[in-house]
């Protein structure tokens, strides 16, 4: 495939523009269900003189309807980009980024979307539309999935969309909450993805963080330890990954505690445990959820992350070595490769 994009490029070059052209369109008119023209345009930096000449080809088409209220994707247009998906991977060098990152840490599948997560919206929604993909793909009848919180997490469960509802499944918190907005929270995301699918949901009413007493005694409770016990059943874990200082501060952790763990090389975070750039853990929380016994058991961890600031945390979470899957936005595997190639360069 790559071979005759090249040629293409070298015989029709105004082709492939266009082509990508109307690939944004219609992507960006998807993540976004409806939207008006001049939002539409402002997102995708183009004047409304252009994108109205283009939106009309493509509802003549039949792959855009437009009301008034705003435009929405059609059935085909939705099944045409996903047939383009691996040639606009290709088009875009994304699959030649994939293929470098999974060679580099050994993995069985990682995907890149387009862009940077930090800078725009829709990247962050592609990244989650990217990862349900995923999950829908290696779900199967009676799977429990244990889901962390975090603002991409919550991508993904505003996304997930199934043919027919999954009665037989469970979507789990992987850990208590985190005292921060309650749309991020696990809870929340767990019982979206379940409301969603037609799932089932159990949640996990405890702090993120517990002392060693206070998480002793709230082992004891026979409710807490059920959930507990289907939490750590979960044959699929979906989780984000942050930045080790940040994630630390947003949980309030003590400022010693703090220093220990930046002297410690402590870089990122995921499912409450903090790894240095080996993909050691040098702290863990206590936590009531997923330890790292389950993660390494667990059949299918799929790990969603994005933006430039993030490479590096997700660099050292692959370097843990237990996500089976990686769904990361360009800007991330631009500086995760950029750290690949410095390390072979040494």
């Amino acid at each position: 495939m790559r071979q005759i994009i090249e040629l293409q490029q070298q015989l029709l070059p105004d082709l492939l523009e266009v082509m990508r052209k109307r690939y944004s369109i219609l992507n960006q008119v998807q993540l976004s269900d409806l939207i008006g023209r001049r939002t539409l345009a402002s997102s995708l930096s183009m004047t409304e003189r252009v994108l109205r000449a283009e939106t009309d080809f493509l509802k003549s088409q039949g792959l855009l309807e437009i009301h008034p209220t705003g435009m929405r994707i059609s059935e085909a247009g939705r099944e045409l980009l996903e047939q383009l998906e691996p040639f606009y991977t290709t088009m875009f060098g994304l699959s030649e980024l994939e293929e470098k990152i999974q060679t580099a840490f050994g993995l069985p599948q990682v995907i890149v979307v387009a862009g940077d997560s930090e800078q725009s919206v829709q990247t962050k929604r592609e990244l989650g539309r990217a990862a349900c993909q995923v999950l829908r793909k290696v779900m199967e009848p009676g799977d429990v999935v244990a889901v962390t919180g975090g603002t991409t997490i919550e991508q993904v469960a505003n996304q997930l969309t199934t043919s027919a509802p999954l009665k037989t499944n469970w979507f789990v918190p992987a850990r208590g909450g985190l005292g921060e907005s309650l749309d991020y929270q696990a809870n929340t995301i767990a019982s979206t993805m379940a409301k969603r699918t037609g799932a089932n949901y159990r949640l996990l009413h405890v702090p993120d963080h517990l002392g060693e007493e206070a998480y002793a005694s709230i082992m004891q409770e026979p409710n807490i330890r059920e959930i507990v016990d289907v939490i750590r059943s979960a044959r699929i874990v979906v989780h984000g990954i942050g930045d080790a200082k940040v994630m630390a501060r947003r949980r309030r952790l003590k400022p010693e505690l703090l220093d220990a763990m930046t002297r410690d090389g402590a870089l990122a975070e995921a499912f409450g445990y903090y790894f240095d750039r080996e993909g050691r853990v040098v702290h863990q929380m206590q936590t009531v959820g997923l330890r790292l016994d389950d993660i390494v058991k667990t059949e299918v961890v799929i790990g969603v992350a994005g933006g430039k600031s993030k490479g590096e945390a997700i660099a050292a979470v692959m370097r843990f070595g237990h996500n089976d899957v990686i769904v990361v936005d360009e800007a991330a595997a631009l500086e995760i490769v950029s750290i690949i190639e410095q390390e072979q360069s040494h």
